[in-house]
């Protein structure tokens, strides 16, 4: 049985829920079949995210890990392909830190991959009826802080773990207006439940050849 740690944000920009936590719970309280799947929640906080992290694979002993976080205005689950080492936060964190222009990891690479299959997830997705895509930028806020600290967990202290970043939608709850996309967790969870079945039997290093490229 794969032992896998999910996990989300906690609320931010004034929001009272962040749906990657909601999603991430609910995976954790009914896992696919086959799948252990642990979940924490990270603050969204720079620097303190990372700390949580760390303590969570060492306590969990996770062979994949997914973080998740909130991209509001998407339309479906993104699968981040890479995690850049800039900070460049345009709001404050939830402990008031706005990094701008800083490294992640100082002397660290540029960018880190994921090491999930992301085409192969995001078929798997689609396959499940849940809208999804690969993504080629996380942002320059705590999500791609995440994104690029987890790479570097997994090359400079984990190396038998593999994993990646996922962004979600709003949930309806937070879209008060109607007018942008929203995804119910539930649905979202769905998804991720693909997701995880897919990047635990696919093998290291293998992944779908197929598009998922942009042109802008």
């Amino acid at each position: 049985m794969t032992r896998v740690l999910i996990t989300g944000f906690a609320p931010f920009g004034g929001e009272s829920v962040n749906p990657s936590w909601q999603a991430a719970s609910l995976v954790a309280a009914e896992p696919p079949a086959g799948l252990d799947v642990r979940a924490a929640e990270l603050p969204c906080v720079f620097g303190d995210s990372l700390d949580v992290l760390r303590d969570a694979v060492r306590a969990h002993t996770p062979g994949l890990v997914l973080c998740l976080g909130q991209a509001g205005g998407r339309p479906g689950v993104t699968v981040e392909r890479v995690g850049l080492n800039v900070d460049d936060a345009r709001i404050p964190d939830n402990a008031g830190r706005q990094p701008v222009d800083e490294p992640v990891v100082q002397g660290g690479p540029a960018a880190y991959f994921s090491t999930l299959p992301v085409k192969a997830c995001v078929a798997a997705m689609r396959e499940a009826g849940v809208p999804a895509a690969v993504s080629h930028t996380a942002g320059t806020f705590v999500c791609n802080h995440v994104a690029y600290g987890l790479g570097h967990l997994i090359a400079t202290e984990f190396p038998h773990v593999r994993g990646g970043f996922v962004h979600v939608p709003w949930a309806p709850e937070q879209v008060t207006d109607g007018t942008a996309p929203s995804l119910p967790p539930a649905t979202v969870a769905h998804g991720l439940r693909a997701l995880l079945s897919t990047a635990a039997r696919t093998p290291a290093g293998q992944d779908l050849k197929v598009t998922e490229g942009a042109t802008h």
